[in-house]
């Protein structure tokens, strides 16, 4: 942490956080598209803020892979390849298979309510692709934070980030597969039985099932 940094004030640090969260949202929303450059003068002025807590903004969504800062160039919003993409998917489901073993001795009749009611927040949302990406990055990572492994959680929802507007993008164009919500019942299914390797096994054959679909979808339209 540079000495400057160290210094800055916490009105400065809650400006960054907000720049920082304005612009998350916006990528992963899709407002800001991979390969569009992004104005930090332009970003300031829409949020109410100075350059100096976008720029620091910039430098932390570089760090997680979504902007890339280019020399004379400014920030530039980052896209996957094909090899990332599946980089990205193998670490999601290693990272949230490890989560949901964590989870399962820890689950309560509250946690299982609740990730009923958010299948059922997918299942009404079905027909408006954007709202359904939101509520199914919401289940799982609702389901990972019962592990109460808070590094590991900060991981899975920076791949999340990640990954997110390619899935919103994938699926303005196709059908979400009709497998999607077995899938996500029979996740279900291994919690109220707390088998634990079961659920592991499950929930990372969902994710990596994703990924021949969407690189397919990908390469048809790079």
């Amino acid at each position: 942490m540079s000495f400057d940094h160290a210094l800055a004030s916490p009105r400065s640090a809650t400006a960054e956080e907000e720049a920082y969260r304005f612009l998350l949202n916006a990528i992963c929303t899709g407002r800001y598209l991979p390969g569009v450059r992004l104005v930090a003068e332009e970003i300031a002025s829409e949020i109410g803020t100075s350059r100096m807590p976008v720029r620091e903004a910039f430098r932390r969504l570089d760090a997680e892979g979504l902007v890339t800062l280019r020399p004379n160039r400014g920030a530039v919003v980052s896209g996957l390849n094909i090899e990332e993409m599946c980089e990205v998917f193998e670490m999601r489901s290693a990272l949230e298979g490890l989560a949901i073993r964590l989870a399962v001795p820890k689950l309560t009749e509250r946690h299982k309510v609740q990730l009923e009611r958010l299948l059922e927040d997918m299942d009404e949302c079905r027909e408006d692709s954007a709202q359904w990406v939101s509520r199914h990055r919401t289940f799982h990572e609702f389901l990972c934070s019962v592990a109460e492994r808070p590094r590991l959680m900060r991981q899975i929802s920076s791949l999340y980030a990640v990954i997110e507007p390619h899935m919103r993008l994938w699926l303005q164009h196709v059908d979400k597969p009709l497998s999607a919500r077995q899938e996500h019942a029979a996740i279900l299914d291994a919690l109220h039985a707390g088998d634990a390797l079961l659920a592991e096994q499950v929930l990372r054959e969902h994710i990596e099932g994703t990924t021949p679909a969407i690189i397919e979808f990908l390469q048809r339209n790079a």
